[in-house]
């Protein structure tokens, strides 16, 4: 099986008989063939480019292989060299090597092993290709530990710059795994209270009774076990950056206090009389629609307008284009490095079926995604069978991998209501059902999606909080 069907191999041969032998087996094998007779033709094709592999008599009249294997060398990536030559100039071939040829062959050439040299040597290139490659996406699309260079990332990035000197707060919203809590800490390192604390709290963690004394302390004795004072989160953000993440999730009561301290600034500690100033910037994130939280009345109005003094979100990683790719070469590297293994590159075919995945995860579900690939590579590049089958398995309705609608001039116009039915039908169909991630997708709480289904899902989990 020819693994580089497409490639390109410029024979150069002055003997017009044994360049013909050569050229008819390659072309056999399925490659494209381009001669010539001496190095200045040999110069003059190459340099159109799409040259893949030179194969190269050592002795040509005038200049040799060796003058051409020079020139090939300072191509920015140079073509595969295959060296031919006489049993009597062994000595001269064994110092092509030395000077980056890929192989050499002895005449009169074996044509079987001709095929299999060639094969190896384009198979080589191609690997070094995409090792380039790869570490050209590993450098300069790094901001604070955000990585990507598409348009939607450039656009936060920018935001992210504009609102760092700002002191009002922040709300962050994106889908579960897209990064918010790196947004956080990007916000914080291009503000003025970079050298201050950066600290964050999950707000769905903490149990409800409990989140008060987290956020703002307690005095000693203010409650059983209290046996001595303890300093909250406010407290220890002082001077820097406060992330409260899955704000959507803070009961209500608890939002009532933290909208009179981001209104006049101070914290009274549980059991305290006493009220303590604090000089933190708050960073609010959530996976939820805000406006959705609202309707559902669990979350206050008025905290909502008063975190929205800034508001950034973060764009989904269906959305950003090559950054999967970037991404992926991060985590492989990243994941290479940590189990010893060398993985060099994705297939073409895997890197295919990445940016067809709608990744309903993310970048954290990317991350997941190529730490298990890494594990379970049998060679040197994640192939598709590496991958898990929901990335891999196509929709089982072609017509349903597309967007059930898209306006027409000569179609009826479905209602509002109809086209959110469609869409909400259209995630969890292409996440297979999984109405989990269709309501972190959708930016709704399960309870929510299983009404707009159609009444109560029997298989609904009683202690689900959304």
């Amino acid at each position: 099986m020819n693994e580089n069907p497409h490639a390109t191999i410029l024979v150069v041969e002055d003997d017009p008989s044994h360049r013909d032998l050569v050229s008819e087996e390659l072309q056999d094998a399925g490659w494209t063939v381009l001669t010539a007779g001496d190095v200045p033709d040999a110069r003059h094709l190459l340099q159109g480019g799409g040259v893949d592999l030179v194969l190269s008599d050592l002795r040509l009249p005038g200049e040799d292989g060796l003058a051409l294997l020079e020139d090939c060398r300072l191509h920015a990536l140079p073509p595969a060299f295959i060296m031919l030559t006489a049993f009597g100039t062994i000595a001269q071939a064994v110092e092509a090597l030395k000077q980056g040829a890929d192989d050499f062959l002895t005449k009169p050439v074996d044509l079987d092993h001709l095929v299999i040299a060639v094969r190896r040597a384009l198979r080589n290139r191609r690997l070094q290709a995409e090792v380039a490659r790869y570490r050209e996406m590993l450098q300069g699309d790094d901001f604070h530990g955000l990585i990507g260079s598409s348009p939607p990332m450039q656009a936060l990035y920018t935001r992210i710059r504009q609102l760092a000197g700002a002191v009002g707060p922040v709300l962050v919203t994106g889908e579960s795994g897209t990064g918010k809590e790196l947004v956080a800490r990007a916000i914080h390192a291009e503000s003025p209270r970079a050298e201050g604390p950066f600290v964050a709290i999950n707000c769905a963690g903490i149990p409800g009774e409990l989140m008060e004394s987290e956020l703002f302390g307690h005095a000693a004795g203010a409650f059983s076990g209290a046996r001595q004072a303890r300093r909250g989160l406010f407290q220890e953000a002082h001077g820097g950056t406060l992330l409260l993440d899955e704000i959507g999730e803070m009961p209500m009561a608890m939002q009532a206090k933290l909208l009179r301290l981001l209104q006049d600034g101070r914290v009274r500690p549980v059991g305290s009389n006493r009220e303590v100033e604090t000089d933190v910037r708050v960073v609010a994130a959530t996976h939820r629609d805000p406006a959705v939280l609202i309707r559902e009345q669990s979350f206050r109005e008025d905290l909502y307008y008063r975190l929205e003094t800034f508001r950034l979100h973060v764009p989904p990683l269906r959305q950003r284009g090559d950054d999967i790719e970037r991404l992926a070469a991060r985590f492989l590297a990243r994941f290479g490095a940590a189990m010893d293994r060398r993985v060099d590159g994705i297939s073409p075919e895997a890197l295919r079926a990445l940016h067809a995945y709608a990744f309903p995860g993310n970048v954290r579900e990317l991350t997941n995604l190529i730490e298990r690939a890494v594990t379970f590579c049998r060679g040197d590049q994640i192939q598709l069978r590496d991958l898990p089958d929901a990335v891999t398995r196509r929709p089982r309705d072609g017509g349903a991998a597309a967007f059930p609608w898209s306006p027409q001039e000569d179609a009826p116009m479905p209602t509002l209501a109809e086209v959110e039915d469609r869409y909400i039908r259209w995630v969890l169909h292409r996440l297979e059902g999984n109405k989990r991630q269709a309501a972190r997708v959708l930016g709704i709480g399960r309870r929510t999606l299983y009404r707009r289904l159609e009444g109560s899902d029997p298989e609904a989990d009683p202690e689900d909080p959304s």
